[in-house]
């Protein structure tokens, strides 16, 4: 459904790279970037995937995901339960994420519907903390900005981060572009320095340039499929690191 689209995830200026397989037993479970072939694979869904099979999931290597439980002010997954609940019970570590859309309600409100349908934490290893999914508007190409300035952006950013915050202990990890966040936040460094990031970039063997201001990524989402359902992603550390992660510790 609309609601769940991603167009920039699949815009045409990523850069193309070699990649290798990943296999067990001499099966491939995804094609990875060679050098990230270690490091913990998850991925992330919306309804868009429906019910989806969290054995065949974990038997592929999978390791954590984030589901997208919210959008805006309003809408809520319809298959969140089966998505979130059933990743846990095949184990994976499993987190939820909200996407955006600063132009329909402020970052307090969307925060608040977010934690209140699917966003919240605890420090249980398998929960992986909230999730902001800020990126392109996929409903008007003129206003990819949502129509704001970059100041204005920031401020709603900070405001979304500060609810999530009050309401579940953790600061939200930020998912987005390099572009993205260099356009319509003025290249911010207001973030990195306490949120994680999770930085989006195809077709290429490293995550590339980072948005402003932060020096490493803690999750890149590497592709838009693969083995795994829906987007492909990577933990930049070991297992035992993505729960403590998750832990808050």
């Amino acid at each position: 459904m609309a609601r769940d689209r991603k167009p920039f995830r699949r815009r045409a200026h990523v850069i193309a790279a070699s990649v290798t397989a990943l296999t067990v037993g001499g099966i491939a479970l995804t094609e990875v970037p060679a050098f990230a072939a270690s490091k913990p694979k998850g991925h992330d869904v919306s309804s868009h995937q429906k019910n989806v099979d969290w054995r065949s999931a974990a038997s592929k290597g999978a390791k954590f995901v984030y589901v997208k439980a919210t959008e805006s002010h309003t809408y809520r997954n319809p298959y969140f339960g089966q998505q979130y609940n059933g990743s846990r019970t095949a184990g994976l570590i499993r987190g939820a994420y909200h996407f955006a859309l600063p132009n329909k309600s402020s970052g307090k409100t969307q925060a608040a519907h977010f934690v209140r349908n699917g966003g919240a934490w605890r420090a249980d290893g398998w929960t992986l903390p909230p999730a902001l999914d800020i990126e392109y508007n996929p409903y008007d190409k003129r206003h990819k900005c949502y129509n704001m300035s970059n100041s204005r952006m920031v401020v709603w950013i900070k405001s979304f981060s500060n609810e999530v915050k009050r309401l579940t202990g953790r600061r939200p990890v930020i998912y987005t572009t390099a572009h993205w966040w260099n356009a319509c936040t003025g290249s911010s460094r207001a973030f990195a320095s306490d949120h994680a990031l999770w930085v989006a970039r195809y077709n290429s063997s490293t995550a590339g340039t980072l948005p402003a201001g932060w020096g490493a990524w803690t999750f890149w989402q590497y592709d838009n499929s693969g083995s795994l359902p829906g987007d492909q992603n990577l933990f930049n550390g070991s297992l035992s690191q993505l729960k403590k992660f998750a832990r808050g510790s």
